[in-house]
């Protein structure tokens, strides 16, 4: 029998029925994303194939005992119906990644027209423009990448599209959501999203974090969100708030959670509708602006127990502008790093006290320590995250050199880094 791509089928196997649709394969093998969600590949010499429902004309390759076959890219035909607009713009990572079979590793080498043909679903719910800003791991983005990336969604919107969706490896994408939502204050849905794993490995989350984030893309939610996987299950995605969110795990598909708040949202998968928690801001609520420019001589320090101050003269003898501190429990460092933290002070550079503890928020007006920090000119995070934090005071100083301007901005809730109830 043939097969191609998106064609449904069913695999028998040593007594063991699979079905499913065709995905991306190698040469000799057939992988299929079964109704779980998860994902099964097979060598073709050894089992049997039938074809189920296809997927339009099969122009290339076959499945006769151990030949080789060829797995066909669709020319996915646009909707004709009148569709929101929306813009991928890809930066590489995992949803945008298979498995490089030469050295076994996961590389980025999908671009935005791939993972449309990989996932025809999308075609349904927007007429989409794909472009690629890069093709990078996400711990190789930095402040240059930010602003690139930022102008990049800012040239699409003024083009009139109703919707950007951002493809990003996850381990640093909170960074990245938090860099847009200081930068670009946007009229139109902004999508962060990516996937634990990649689409030819089993239990690929890609497909269903990619359609939960364009059904936010054509949503009312005109702001800087991450949609991820909200469980382990294939049952819905959770929204977060770009300023709010953090990857919490390093392997499950449902690693984001909002911190201190809830998600604005769940995209529930099967019927495709959208429950949100939170006010957010809509469309039409503010016009678009553009703020670039990160200082890039910003540091994230951690506090630890005998650790001794002389870090902080590493980075202010170095010429770092700003530091943000990550304290224990309310926000405490040893009485050992006071004298520091006002020797930057003193320098102009801003000091940010944050929180070990994630959850909460922090108060240095309960204990001697916390009250000598505030002395010495330290700033409150209050609930802000540490990596928003530094994520913050990089655009803060991009945005001005005035010492007093940057501590009154730093001070004041920007994006919604700073929940304005307290968490206990």
């Amino acid at each position: 029998m043939e097969f191609k791509q998106g064609d449904r089928v069913r695999i028998e196997k040593n007594g063991t029925v699979y079905e499913g649709k065709v995905m991306p394969s190698m040469e000799g093998h057939i992988t299929i994303k079964m109704n779980s969600g998860y994902n099964a590949g097979f060598f073709t010499d050894n089992v049997k194939i039938t074809l189920l429902e296809s997927n339009g004309e099969n122009t290339n390759g076959g499945l006769n005992g151990g030949k080789e076959s060829k797995m066909v890219e669709e020319n996915i035909p646009k909707p004709g119906k009148k569709l929101p607009k929306v813009a991928i713009l890809s930066t590489g990572g995992t949803i945008a990644s298979k498995i490089d079979y030469r050295t076994g590793a996961v590389t980025s080498q999908f671009t935005a027209d791939d993972i449309l043909a990989a996932i025809p679903e999308l075609r349904e719910i927007a007429d989409f423009k794909g472009r690629v800003i890069s093709s990078i791991l996400s711990e190789n983005m930095d402040s240059e990448s930010w602003q690139n990336l930022a102008r990049a969604v800012v040239e699409e919107i003024e083009a009139g599209a109703d919707g950007v969706i951002v493809t990003h490896g996850t381990d640093t994408m909170m960074y990245t959501a938090a860099a847009l939502s200081f930068m670009i204050e946007t009229p139109v849905p902004i999508v962060l999203v990516g996937s634990q794993r990649s689409a030819d490995r089993p239990s690929s989350d890609n497909a269903m974090n990619a359609i939960c984030a364009a059904l936010v893309a054509v949503s009312d939610i005109a702001e800087v969100s991450v949609v991820m996987h909200g469980t382990t299950s294939d049952n819905f995605c959770e929204i977060h708030r770009g300023t709010k969110v953090r990857k919490m795990h390093t392997s499950r598909r449902d690693a984001f959670k909002s911190i201190n708040s809830l998600p604005i949202g769940i995209v529930d998968y099967d019927t495709r509708e959208i429950t949100t928690f939170i006010d957010y801001i809509k469309p039409g609520e503010r016009p678009l602006k553009f703020k670039p420019g990160m200082e890039p001589k910003c540091a994230l320090i951690k506090f630890t127990p005998g650790s001794g101050p002389e870090i902080l003269d590493h980075y202010i003898d170095r010429g770092y502008r700003g530091l943000v501190l990550e304290g224990t429990g309310l926000g405490h460092v040893s009485t050992k790093w006071i004298p520091k933290i006002r020797k930057a002070t003193d320098a102009k550079m801003p000091v940010i006290i944050t929180s070990q503890c994630l959850n909460g928020r922090i108060c240095d007006r309960v204990y001697d320590t916390g009250r000598d920090m505030l002395k010495a000119g330290a700033i409150e995070g209050e609930d802000t995250l540490p990596e928003t934090a530094l994520v913050k005071l990089m655009w803060v100083l991009g945005q001005t050199d005035e010492f007093d301007e940057a501590i009154e901005m730093l001070s004041e809730d920007l994006s919604g880094e700073i929940t304005k109830c307290c968490f206990k």
